[in-house]
């Protein structure tokens, strides 16, 4: 898995301060606390941020930047830091739990944009809103347009042109499956307005009409539902490293525990079992287009 923050491994070694752009723009408390374990560690080994920074192969910037929660660690940070720091667990387990501090646009969802840009296959289960890679342009006006705070005309604008620059990766990359299973209560709410919702069913319509995009419809007389602890996004690397990621009101997790990603797979291959097979979805995609 690639993160902006690299190993010094080999001959040459990557910039590594320039990871420091992407800081949390609001650290949660989760980030604080684990940055206040990792200092206190440290001082109580005896050693600096820059000798800590050499044994972990990570800048002392990027040490600082943990330490005082403005960033999120990353997965090989964690585990050099728990080697070198006496290899308790502690580090390990508290990483498990943490959060970032504003959805959308901290660094922990900018790291699953990057491992969805590589993913091998990507499957999505939601039973909020349609999924942003399916998000007609209008309907993603309306998303926005439903954020508190208020955001301005050009941070709206910057939101909706980074979510259909994001929808590329359907025709890009024709040989990546693409998985989605969407609650039927979400292709009725008329968010924006029943123009919007005509567009969006005739957008769904086109974008799953690919021979790499499956859609399936969870109908609201279902009598079985194995996703019922909410949303989630499943992924598989180039490596065959599978990889989850769940979000909810203002935190997201990314989800690597080979135990935890194993069960939200069997959850999602259940769903899809009790969900409406993929013809028999659009057909039910159709229909509602029809009614408008």
């Amino acid at each position: 898995m690639t993160d902006c923050t690299e190993s010094m491994d080999g001959a040459g070694s990557d910039d590594l301060t320039a990871c420091e752009a992407e800081r949390e723009p609001d650290p949660s408390d989760s980030l604080r606390t684990f940055g206040a374990v990792v200092q206190a560690l440290r001082e109580h080994a005896g050693f600096s941020r820059a000798d800590f920074g050499d044994l972990v192969r990570f800048s002392k910037h990027t040490v600082e930047s943990v330490e005082l929660g403005r960033r999120m660690p990353d997965e090989s940070f964690v585990e050099r830091a728990e080697e070198v720091l006496g290899n308790t667990g502690a580090l390990r387990r508290a990483a498990r739990f943490l959060t970032r501090g504003e959805a959308g646009l901290a660094a922990w969802f900018r790291r699953w944009a990057r491992l969805e840009r590589v993913a091998v296959s990507l499957c999505t289960y939601e039973c909020r809103l349609v999924p942003g890679l399916l998000q007609s342009e209008g309907y993603a006006r309306a998303v926005f347009g439903n954020s508190i705070p208020p955001l301005s005309d050009e941070q709206l604008e910057a939101q909706v042109a980074a979510r259909l620059e994001r929808q590329k990766l359907l025709r890009e990359r024709p040989n990546v499956p693409f998985s989605f299973i969407v609650e039927e209560h979400m292709f009725r709410r008329r968010l924006g307005g029943t123009e919007v919702t005509r567009g969006l069913l005739d957008h769904v319509l086109e974008l799953t009409a690919q021979r790499n995009v499956t859609l399936q419809v969870v109908p609201l007389d279902a009598k079985f539902h194995a996703c019922l602890d909410g949303p989630v996004r499943l992924l598989e690397t180039p490596e065959r490293r599978r990889l989850a990621y769940s979000e909810g009101q203002q935190n997201g997790r990314l989800i690597s525990d080979a135990k935890e990603v194993s069960l939200l797979y069997q959850c999602y291959g259940t769903l899809r079992s009790q969900a409406l097979n993929p013809q028999d979805s659009r057909g039910l995609v159709e229909r509602m287009r029809g009614e408008l």
